[in-house]
């Protein structure tokens, strides 16, 4: 089955894009908090859907597509390890991007804000990767 990436790979290009206009913003101007609120939605946006093509990818890898839906976003991660898709230190910063969303899911202040924003230069990296990891799946 090929996994279409292209929406995943638009995200991330987005996501990019408003981080970078938000660290040429002055943190005074209103655009500073329209680039931190898209950055916000897109890190949302691609943990999702992170999820959901890992899913997809490790389908083969069952013995039926139902218990691969049956695993909660944390448990594709570690099979992903297990089947050699990703890395042990790239799941844990996959695991700590969940949590970081998880913990902060209630709290929209700066500080949520702050926090999620020292995430998004590594996590921009891990989602390129995984979404090469992906299309790598569909080749084989």
């Amino acid at each position: 089955m090929k996994i279409d990436t292209t929406y995943y790979e638009r995200c991330v290009h987005t996501l990019a894009k408003a981080y970078g206009l938000l660290l040429k913003s002055d943190p005074e101007n209103i655009d500073y908090d329209m680039y931190r609120s898209a950055s916000i939605k897109e890190f949302e946006i691609i943990l999702e859907q992170s999820g959901k093509l890992l899913r997809k990818a490790l389908k083969p890898y069952f013995h039926s597509p139902q218990a691969v839906d049956q695993l909660y976003f944390k448990d594709i991660f570690r099979h992903a390890v297990l089947r050699s898709l990703i890395t042990d230190e790239s799941c844990e910063r996959w695991l700590r991007y969940r949590d970081n969303r998880n913990n902060t899911a209630h709290d929209y202040g700066v500080n949520f804000a702050e926090e999620t924003l020292r995430l998004l230069p590594q996590f921009m990296e891990d989602a390129t990767a995984l979404a090469e990891v992906i299309r790598q799946q569909n080749v084989q």
